[in-house]
């Protein structure tokens, strides 16, 4: 099972990644860029496996690109007090 397929594992998933980028110094500039690019990768190239992810996907197809940053801040917002790092 991919940590695709479910909500909270993939929101754990985000949150991993983020404390351990923050963890080795990465600046907020740089993770945002990064959400941003994620986003848009999974928003072309992956079917949305969950109701929240084709939530995300619609919206972000419908964004201008300073609303899809802003969408991927907000990704980052939340996921920042989640995961196990």
């Amino acid at each position: 099972m991919s940590v695709l397929d479910n909500w909270n594992q993939w929101k754990d998933f985000l949150g991993d990644r983020l404390h351990q980028a923050q963890n080795e110094g990465m600046n907020q500039e740089v993770i945002s860029d990064i959400a941003y690019q994620v986003g848009d990768y999974l928003a072309k190239q992956v079917d949305p496996k969950n109701e929240q992810e084709r939530i995300l996907a619609d919206l972000w197809s419908v964004a201008t690109p300073e609303e899809q940053h802003a969408i991927a801040n907000v990704m980052v917002k939340l996921v920042q007090n989640n995961g196990n790092s």
